[in-house]
């Protein structure tokens, strides 16, 4: 993000939390500018004149052993606001002559009450009747204050959950307010930003759009793109940013794997060539991901046979076109986190995504992502500034494998076929039911066990349809959506009804986490 480099910005210095990004995105939210940078971004910087505050993440490290990830200690010299989060006060604390411990007897995960010891800017609006819910994810604790820092608030298990030095402009949280369980989360980040940091709104999601199209230019010039293009919100957003910065050069492929959702090929196939006037070339690769599918049960391999016959597709089909170097995809910032870090901090990996992690080591096209500092809404709102249409811009997110990763056990024909109809109905009904655009994402999937049912007067033993339907802001956190029980009764009849090989629907009430929106 070189072009941004004169911009007045927030810096997040990431220990590996899953949620730093989050943090970003609240920033954003609010008009301000943000990065996020490993410690080895950090100490590459030499200017830190348009850098106007420091939040420091969460993470999994402990301060309590000898060697932990610090930030160099000229930082807390520069007179720059600094908030440290979770790991990031635990941090500060130590810097500063406090001491942390581990609390494994006391520590906190999840809902907590927060209660105020002491005003501060930082919590201004942020309290009602002195007290307030956080989301807490930690063990270790802060149990002696550093000198000349004051307590501001605190909870049952955390004496210090709150601390600030307000002659150095520093502060510490031990909660996370970038999550939307704690309330009024924002409000404190606000507070940061524009009362403590001075911000000014200087930054939309829409103004990225000349930036982007300007990176794609200087890095393509006059070489050409092939871009994977399914028909997502996040393909076609990315299809259609780089038409406009080199038009002629990019060549859009779509490889129909056998493992799309009814009639979507078809449709978006027509819909790209007529209205949109791109350079489409539509690859049938049915029979060959189903001969490499057979009898894979583990989702990660699945994942990466699907990642990896892409990649050797769109080599294939670029040796026909001349001066190709590139491939583009519709990679976002929730794919490359559960993945792997993108900052190369100590990040958890939850799983491959086919576009990420799983990806050959060795390939001849190198990469253009786009949208991989992204979330989901803000690729959505980038697609209308370049004239998606609004029936692929509240299209629900659609994994890479696609159906692949929705049919639990062994991949056939039959099983595609059957989910394929389930799912029709299911989206068809959400739709019709002014439901579709009030959820984040919905589908069905087969599970790998059959199950006695009576059609009739006739015994069945047919395969169970899973159902699943969320409502998320990032698709970070997700919760799941509230049907009425007429909804539901209608859904199950439907798809018993209508497809040969169910006898039975389930509808998933699990939150995320404990588990992932997908289920593998």
């Amino acid at each position: 993000m070189k072009e941004n480099s004169k911009k007045e910005k927030i810096i997040i210095i990431d220990f590996g939390s899953q949620v730093t990004k989050l943090i970003a995105r609240r920033v954003r939210e609010l008009g301000v500018f943000s990065e996020v940078l490993t410690l080895k971004d950090l100490k590459r910087i030499k200017d830190f004149n348009k850098i106007k505050g420091i939040i420091l993440s969460g993470g999994p490290a402990t301060v309590t052993v000898k060697n932990f990830p610090n930030i160099p200690s000229r930082i807390f010299l520069l007179n720059i606001p600094i908030l440290g989060i979770c790991y990031g006060l635990q941090l500060i604390a130590i810097n500063f002559g406090g001491k942390v411990k581990s609390g494994r007897k006391r520590r906190e995960f999840g809902r907590a009450i927060l209660l105020k010891k002491n005003s501060s800017l930082l919590t201004k609006n942020f309290y009602k009747t002195n007290k307030n819910y956080v989301w807490m994810s930690h063990q270790d604790i802060v149990y002696k204050l550093p000198k000349y820092f004051k307590k501001i608030a605190s909870t049952k298990e955390s004496p210090y959950t709150i601390i600030e030095n307000k002659f150095k402009k520093i502060y510490g949280i031990q909660f996370h307010p970038e999550v939307t369980h704690t309330k009024n989360g924002k409000i404190l980040i606000k507070n940061f930003l524009f009362k403590i940091c001075k911000m000014k709104k200087n930054w939309k999601i829409t103004s990225e759009k000349e930036r982007i199209i300007k990176n794609i230019k200087n890095k393509v010039k006059n070489n050409k793109v092939v871009c994977a293009l399914s028909g997502g919100v996040d393909s076609s957003v990315v299809a259609l940013l780089i038409n406009k910065a080199i038009k002629k050069n990019l060549v859009c492929i779509m490889v129909d794997t056998g493992l799309m959702r009814k009639n979507e090929f078809k449709l978006t196939y027509q819909l790209f060539k007529k209205k949109y006037k791109l350079n489409v070339k539509l690859i049938n690769a049915s029979k060959i991901f189903y001969k490499k599918l057979t009898n894979i049960i583990n989702p990660e391999r699945k994942r990466k046979i699907i990642g990896n016959l892409f990649i050797k597709i769109f080599e294939k089909e670029s040796k026909k076109i001349k001066n190709v170097k590139y491939l583009a995809q519709g990679t976002l910032y929730p794919d490359i986190i559960e993945s792997r870090s993108a900052t190369g901090s100590k990040s958890s990996k939850i799983k491959s995504h086919h576009n990420v992690g799983g990806l050959p080591k060795k390939m001849n096209l190198k990469l253009i992502e786009p949208l991989r500092e992204f979330f989901k809404d803000e690729v959505r709102q980038l697609g209308k500034s370049v004239g998606l249409s609004r029936e692929i811009i509240k299209k629900h997110p659609f994994p890479g494998p696609g159906l692949a990763i929705r049919i639990i056990g062994k991949i056939t024909p039959e099983k595609i076929k059957i989910l394929q109809e389930a799912d029709n109905i299911f989206i068809n009904e959400l739709i019709k039911d002014k439901l579709y655009e009030k959820i984040w994402q919905a589908y069905t999937a087969l599970l790998p066990v059959k199950t006695v049912g009576v059609m009739g007067d006739s015994r069945t033993y047919e395969y169970i349809c899973l159902i699943r339907a969320v409502k998320s802001e990032d698709g970070m956190t997700a919760d799941y959506f509230n049907f009425s029980k007429e909804f539901l009764d209608k859904i199950s009849n439907k798809i018993i009804n209508g497809v040969i090989g169910v006898n039975r629907v389930v509808y998933d009430i699990t939150s995320k986490p404990p588990s992932t929106i997908e289920l593998e």
